[in-house]
């Protein structure tokens, strides 16, 4: 069981980062800074968060539409 915990504390860790980082992107878009290193750096943190919830899904360990973060 503690295997198990510790699984969803770390998925729920993720989709909070996830979600920080979409903001962060957002609110730096807002701001007409898309070619910044940081925004950059937060692309490059989602596209590895995407990664991370598929894999979880094809086995079986997140349904479809599951996650709630715009990743």
């Amino acid at each position: 069981m503690k295997r198990l915990d510790a699984f969803e504390a770390m998925l729920e860790d993720l989709r909070k980062q996830a979600a920080y980082e979409q903001e962060q992107m957002d609110r730096l878009k807002a701001a007409g800074k898309e070619k910044t290193a940081t925004y950059r750096q937060y692309f490059g943190n989602r596209l590895f968060y995407r990664m991370m919830l598929d894999r979880y899904r094809r086995y079986g360990l997140l349904e479809d539409g599951q996650e709630t973060d715009r990743t």
